[in-house]
């Protein structure tokens, strides 16, 4: 059976997004990288899989 991911919820003041976040812990940190969210408004850290959502209505700004 496979286990529900809760996901990191954030909205336009978090944004640029990036892994880790400042909520975790040091001991458990990797290089910093930036997230790309895809069209349904989601994005895993590439080096520990931690899945970040952006709140319903966000608004992402191009840069």
């Amino acid at each position: 059976m496979k286990q529900a991911v809760t996901a990191i919820e954030l909205d336009g003041k978090d944004l640029p997004a990036h892994c880790p976040n400042d909520a975790m812990p040091v001991w458990s940190s990797h290089p910093r990288v930036f997230l790309k969210f895809d069209s349904h408004g989601e994005a895993r850290c590439p080096y520990c899989s931690t899945v970040y959502r952006l709140k319903p209505g966000t608004v992402v700004h191009a840069h």
